[in-house]
Order: structure tokens, then sequence, then C-alpha cells
């Protein structure tokens, strides 16, 4: 402490992976995001994700200060593509004093939220009755998504797809077990989606074609769609963002201008945008999913998220009593 500044009162907690996992909950996560996407969208508040070029690969940045927070702060994605290996970090910094409250393994966190976020969108899409599921994908992604998914739907049974017999089957008996849900383990992709009321689609092709095919969706589906993040990727195909009836987007710009399944729509000669809401609008009321037609989820991530959950986290850590409290600190200046 001095005139200029002083050091974090209480000091900077650090947050393992593990330390989230001990602390997450899915019911208070989706619950979280929803009632932050409930507000009023302030563009202002969570800007576009900035990137930057590396030697191996890139540094993504994604800030945010969401309204009716205490904290501000960011995630940051160092990704060697080179190696094929990533790690994430997660800053809080106090909105009213600016002291650095926690420093976050975002691992964990980008899965958690990426999927109750979904499960947030789905309490406004989906039809009050038990449906039928169709999982795209066998990763952590995916398993993320079904979990989230089963907090809020009422799911009769579930077929899951994936090129790997090992993964699918596996997938199957666990979550299976885990979720007390029957679970078919299926190759193709076709086979899960053809006659699903709800499907799951967390998983890209090795060579970018689109995973999920039109013609294969049926009329009142919805959908989620969280593979498809950058211009290069694709996971729908072009024709099944046509035929939708409403897309709804976590982060309205990014979805539309940075999705490759956006990107390629567009580039087919359908614009998007006419049918397309932000989550922030279907959430607060401001935007409802019509009787008829295909239901999108389309999500890119966003810090908002990230700081949303991370903020649950902390006060829960902070509670607990989990976590490392750090020996030193940045020091908070006094401008």
């Amino acid at each position: 402490m001095s005139e200029t500044g002083f050091h974090a009162e209480p000091p900077t907690l650090f947050l393992t992976d593990d330390d989230v996992a001990a602390l997450a909950d899915w019911d208070d996560a989706i619950a979280a995001l929803a009632a932050a996407y409930a507000r009023a969208d302030e563009p202002r508040r969570t800007p576009e994700r900035a990137v930057a070029v590396t030697d191996a690969g890139w540094q993504r940045v994604m800030p945010s200060a969401p309204s009716g927070g205490r904290f501000a702060g960011s995630k940051t994605i160092a990704a060697s593509m080179r190696n094929g290996l990533a790690s994430y970090l997660i800053t809080l910094f106090d909105q009213n004093d600016s002291r650095l409250a926690a420093l976050i393994d975002g691992n964990r966190i980008t899965g958690i939220r990426t999927a109750a976020t979904a499960a947030a969108a789905l309490t406004a899409l989906l039809p009050d009755r038990t449906l039928q599921v169709a999982v795209v994908g066998s990763g952590f992604e995916a398993r993320a998504q079904l979990r989230a998914a089963a907090r809020v739907a009422r799911i009769a049974t579930v077929r899951v797809a994936s090129p790997t017999p090992a993964n699918r089957e596996r997938f199957a008996a666990e979550l299976g077990t885990e979720l007390a849900l029957p679970i078919e383990a299926m190759a193709s992709a076709e086979d899960v989606v053809r006659g699903a009321d709800l499907v799951l689609c967390a998983a890209r092709s090795r060579d970018e074609t689109p995973t999920v095919l039109a013609d294969w969706v049926s009329p009142d589906a919805t959908i989620v769609s969280v593979g498809s993040t950058t211009p290069a990727q694709h996971e729908l195909d072009p024709v099944l963002i046509r035929r939708a009836a409403i897309i709804v987007a976590d982060t309205r710009a990014e979805v539309l201008h940075d999705s490759g399944d956006m990107i390629a729509a567009r580039e087919g000669g359908f614009d998007p945008d006419a049918v397309t809401v932000s989550l922030h609008d279907l959430l607060g009321g401001r935007a409802a999913r019509p009787a008829e037609g295909i239901a999108i989820y389309k999500s890119t991530g966003s810090g908002f998220q990230d700081i949303v959950l991370a903020e649950l986290l902390y006060d829960r850590a902070v509670a607990r009593g989990i976590g490392t409290t750090l020996p030193v600190g940045i020091l908070t200046i006094r401008k």
C-alpha cells in the first residue's frame, strides 16, 4: 500500500483446472448465464475478440465487462496449431477498484460455459415434450453438450455418431450410466440425425465439409451448433441455414460474419441476417421461436460467458476456501 497504489486485498486467487471441476455445477451455471443473457445486449461491454498470429498458431483475447456483474476481464487462448497444443487463462478484475481478483485456468470453463449457454438457449427453444436426441461427436464438447441439455430437456433416447468405434461406444456406456439414459452408438451421422427432435453438433470433419446436411433434419427440429467458430470451419450444410425459421446467436456479429457456416450460406446466395436474433433478445423475451420450422442455436463463444461463469466460480471458491492465494500480486496504481 502506498500513496500511488495498492496490492489486491484480498490477495489474488488462482484457481486450477481441478479447482474449477470441484466448484462447477450445471444447474447454477445454466441459471447464471440465462440471467445474464436476459439483460439487454451492450456490445461495448463485450467487444469482438482480437486474434494475433504467432509463429506456431495464434493468440486470441476475448474481453468482457458484463452488465450487473462485479468483475471485468478476459480469456486469453494461446494455441500452437503446429504442435496441437493450447492453454487458456481467465483474468477477473474488480470493476470498482480495478484490483486483480483472480487468475483462473480456462480449460474446463470453456467447455462448461459453451454447453451451459446452449442449455440456457434451449429453455426457450424446445417443445414441452419428450425428445429424441442426436449427438454428432463424442469428445469433450459433445459430452458437455449432452450433460447440460439433460438438465433442461425431457430426453427419451439418445443416438451418438462418431467415426471412431471405441470413442462412440465409450460415450454411450459412460454417459448412459451417468445420465440414466438409453444411448445408442452409431457410425453414421445421418442415421442419428434423421428423426431427431434435438441435434447437438459438436464435431467437424477433418476436411471441413459439413457434418450435418439439410436433408437429414426433421422439419421442426432444434439444432445446437458449437463446432464452427472461425471463418475456415464448417459444421452445418448451407442449405440447412437457408431452411431455418430462426437462428439464435450467442454473439450476433461474430456468428454472422466470423462463422464458416454463415459465410458459406451467404456465398451460396442466402443472407441469414433476416432470421438471426441474439440470445439476449431470446432470453429477454424480445424474440421467440416461430410456431413452425427449424430452430438453430449457433455459438462462436464469448468472453461474456467466460466472465459470468468465472465470477460464479470465484464467489464459490472464496466461500468454500478453495484455490491458491498468490503470495505476490500486481500493483493497482492511482491515476
